[in-house]
């Protein structure tokens, strides 16, 4: 152990620890779940930092070798290096202030380390007075949230949403012509296609993939600048901007400087609203997930329409039996993240005066699920959608047994009498067509056109 020192005195770090006294007092305050703040999170922090040394240095307030080597810890953080030197727990104060010191005594003992000096002397960068110039853990940690948050719905969410949807959409092309029966309320209804049927699938989406832009449109707005309270107390008047252009610069993603700082600090309105989206997100992909394997069940006693993918066995005591876990694996997912997302726009409420005191926990929560989500979406498409073949004469087979046939018998008999035919169709055990013709209710040519099957699908059909 060493001797480190913070503003409230002496306290024992681990010799080979980055951080210092500040982070230590954390760990050693918060025992509480043993889970550290989401890696993309730390990621996020670095990258913050790099762009706040970048941008303090074109201010002049930075002079370049001190610049230069804080921007290099930066991003060595941003890579995902030093992870093991970010022990606090989510559950900490609420403002994140000991993650935002324990960044800022990371990046300073590392410059040590590689200008040859000891840890913990604060040379050739300090904590505060460098690391952290012109901002506070009030702007930072919002502003790392935002970025963190943006960059992983970018790099990890979007693209599976999107390979997911061209799959289905692949579906529901190669299997346009496949008629099958329709469903609602889980009871038979009138035809439609398998491509038909996917083609919706597709759509869902394609439609997340939008909910995930919008998403990260409304993270897109940054509250660095504000410092302590939003007034930009010790901080310049361009930093905020500046900062907000240069992470633009680095990630792609349309980074700006809030409108009104004191909500950006004081709310986190944005967070629920992607929270919201994300709950959206996992409710679509819910209602697929089920649909396919409700689809898939069986082999012989269910549905039967689809034939799923058999990845691995499904009973330790009925042999030969496969179940739908790609399915049920997303179904839960979703649930999961659908439980985060309410946390999030609980912890939402929590903003009081000018700071929300939940952000450790909004960032565990929002990061969990576009984690969850991300790879629960990948595994679904490659495991299950890419495999996913249909079962034509299954299909057919229900198709030409089910008694919603009748609704195209209404132009034709009335909907009473339409309603007669299916009732003793289902009593005798006959199909529409033999109770039709046994009680000349219509000529064999009439019949034909009125239930043809494939007129019924047709966009327009009366």
């Amino acid at each position: 152990m060493r001797t480190d020192r913070d503003s409230m005195g002496e306290l024992p770090v681990p010799d080979e620890a980055l951080y210092g006294a500040s982070t230590q007092r954390a760990v050693l305050n918060f025992p509480i779940s043993g889970r550290p703040l989401p890696a993309p999170f730390i990621r996020g922090l670095g990258l913050v930092k790099w762009a706040c040394a970048r941008a303090n240095e074109e201010l002049g307030l930075l002079p370049p070798e001190k610049s230069g080597l804080l921007q290099q810890v930066a991003l060595e953080i941003a890579g995902g290096g030093l992870s093991e030197h970010f022990p606090i727990d989510v559950f900490q104060t609420g403002s994140a202030t000991s993650a935002n010191m324990n960044v800022n005594e990371v990046i300073a003992n590392r410059a040590s380390q590689l200008a040859g000096r000891p840890i913990g002397s604060k040379e050739p960068l300090h904590p505060n007075d460098d690391v952290n110039l012109g901002q506070s853990s009030n702007d930072v940690i919002p502003t790392a949230l935002h970025l963190s948050v943006a960059v992983e719905l970018q790099n990890s969410l979007l693209p599976a949403l999107v390979a997911l949807a061209a799959a289905l959409d692949a579906k529901a092309e190669a299997w346009s012509s496949i008629m099958k029966i329709g469903r609602t309320h889980l009871m038979d209804a009138t035809p439609l296609t398998l491509g038909q049927e996917f083609s919706g699938y597709a759509a869902q989406v394609s439609k997340s993939v939008e909910r995930g832009r919008r998403a990260i449109g409304v993270v897109s707005e940054l509250a660095l600048g504000g410092t302590a309270v939003g007034t930009g107390l010790n901080t310049h008047a361009e930093f905020g901007g500046r900062v907000a252009r240069i992470l633009s610069e680095k990630t792609g993603i349309p980074f700006r400087e809030a409108a009104n700082h004191f909500e950006a600090q004081g709310a986190r309105d944005d967070c629920v609203e992607v929270a919201g989206q994300l709950a959206t997100i996992a409710a679509s992909l819910t209602k697929i997930a089920n649909d396919i394997r409700w689809l898939g069940s069986g082999p012989r006693a269910g549905l039967g329409e689809l034939v799923l993918p058999a990845t691995q066995p499904g009973s330790s005591i009925m042999p030969g039996k496969v179940n739908p876990v790609m399915s049920e694996m997303l179904v839960q997912v979703c649930l999961y993240v659908q439980g985060l997302t309410q946390t999030v726009q609980l912890a939402g409420r929590e903003g009081h005066f000018e700071l929300n005191a939940t952000l450790p926990l909004m960032a565990h929560c929002l990061h969990e699920s576009v984690h969850c989500l991300a790879n629960g979406v990948r595994v679904f498409t490659a495991k299950c959608v890419l495999g996913l073949e249909p079962d034509p004469a299954r299909c057919n087979e229900h198709m030409e047994r089910s008694l919603m046939l009748a609704t195209a018998l209404n132009p034709h008999l009335g909907y009473d009498l339409a309603t007669e035919v299916a009732k003793e169709a289902h009593a005798s055990g006959r199909t529409l067509r033999e109770i039709v013709l046994k009680r000349q209710l219509l000529d064999a040519a009439t019949l034909d056109a009125a239930l043809d099957l494939r007129a019924m699908i047709r966009p327009g059909n009366s």
